[in-house]
């Protein structure tokens, strides 16, 4: 992991392949590189920015804030949208290929779910996609599928067939939506996770059979995987067929009959139809940890990459997949000489920092330290192959602190 810190209370965060865009509660929009160095700075409002989308090529940015404020702001053009509406707007898409469109779709999220595009006019275009459910509070946009959260559930519409294909209903009504809100991200361009209090549920987009059609969606929705976790979730990412998810813990106090807040956790997790096996668990070190609720964390990825970004109000914390490089470090660490040598030997094609010897003769060392000479003498055979001044070496050590004896012998 490591830390990127920002003055000011952060709100949301999105990025592409080499940029990220951060938006603050006062207002700002800023643009960063990946090392954290701000680029370009937006004064678009001066009460919270409610959410940031990127299209797939970086070269627009939507931003909606809590006043009601919604601009698509050309990065490399003077192309842009502005509006004010009369009420918050919480979430704001663009089409992942709005760049390239001539239609310039995006949508909005407040109390309607409305789709904004040009026509052949090009003069802008409203439609009401969804309302009558409460308040939109989350949109994820993936090829030609949209889906977003209400108070009630979570819907995907086909921009392409202009149908709406499913209604995911929301396990526990008891959480306040707006305390808990509902985590979205897709997988793929068929696959939808889903997390909202303690529940996570992947959802596969699929062709129903023309003959079963009739006034029927031409696609349906499967639930492939449900099941309940034990903290409640902040964000949720892919990673092969496994999934990042970032919790907000509470615990129990040993002293009092109470609970309090714990230092968010980032866990891997295997997905299982019913339940899901944990791979990896680390918890984080924010500022601030014992005041933030489960909506003041986010967590985001980088499509391609392994990089994952947690967003608190205070930090953004970055994590990146470990190779086995990373994994030999910690066995290296952890004196676990043996694991690592056995590592490096499997792996010795994609090492790139480390070198199969030189393990073995930390190995050889660390036994010797110990006064384990009889199995240094038997590492020796396999590690030091014909190595002559290495086993000229060994010899003179061994014979220096009177362990001839345990059978080490030249080649």
């Amino acid at each position: 992991y490591f830390w990127l810190f920002y003055l000011g209370r952060l709100q949301r965060l999105c990025l592409t392949c080499s940029f990220l865009a951060l938006g603050t509660h006062f207002g700002k929009v800023f643009l960063l590189d990946i090392q954290g160095n701000v680029t370009q700075k937006f004064e678009i409002s001066s009460v919270k920015i409610n959410q940031i989308s990127l299209d797939e090529s970086g070269e627009h940015v939507g931003i909606c804030s809590e006043d009601g404020k919604v601009q698509v702001i050309g990065l490399y053009t003077r192309e842009g949208f502005h509006e004010n509406f009369d009420c918050p707007i919480k979430v704001v898409a663009l089409h992942p290929q709005f760049s390239r469109s001539n239609y310039k779709q995006f949508v909005t999220g407040g109390n309607k779910l409305l789709l904004y595009e040009r026509n052949w006019l090009n003069r802008w275009k409203t439609s009401v996609l969804h309302e009558g459910e409460g308040s939109i509070t989350n949109i994820q946009w993936r090829a030609n599928l949209i889906a977003w959260s209400n108070n009630v559930g979570v819907k995907i519409y086909d921009i392409g067939t202009k149908q709406r294909i499913t209604n995911v209903l929301r396990d526990n009504i008891s959480l306040r939506p707006d305390m808990y809100p509902c985590s979205l991200c897709w997988k793929d361009n068929c696959t939808l996770i889903v997390g909202w209090g303690t529940s996570i549920k992947i959802c596969v987009v699929k062709e129903r059979n023309p003959t079963e059609m009739r006034d029927l969606p031409s696609r349906y929705v499967e639930i492939v995987s449900a099941f309940e976790t034990e903290f409640f979730i902040s964000g949720l990412a892919p990673l092969a067929d496994q999934l990042v998810t970032l919790y907000f813990v509470k615990e129990n106090s040993d002293q009092m009959d109470e609970e309090f807040r714990a230092r968010p956790r980032l866990d891997i997790i295997q997905p299982l139809p019913e339940s899901c096996e944990e791979i990896s668990s680390d918890a984080l070190t924010v500022r601030n940890f014992q005041d933030n609720e489960c909506r003041d964390y986010r967590l985001e990825h980088s499509d391609g990459e392994s990089l994952f970004y947690m967003i608190s109000p205070k930090d953004i914390v970055v994590a990146k997949e470990r190779d086995q490089d990373d994994h030999i470090d910690w066995l290296l660490e952890k004196k676990k000489y043996e694991e690592a040598l056995m590592a490096a030997e499997i792996s010795f094609k994609n090492i790139k920092r480390h070198d199969v010897q030189k393990i073995g003769m930390a190995y050889i060392n660390h036994l010797v330290e110990k006064g384990d000479y009889d199995s240094a003498a038997r590492k020796c055979q396999k590690v030091l192959g014909k190595n002559m001044e290495l086993w000229e070496n060994e010899v003179y050590r061994f014979k220096t602190i009177g362990q001839l004896k345990a059978g080490i012998s030249d080649p």
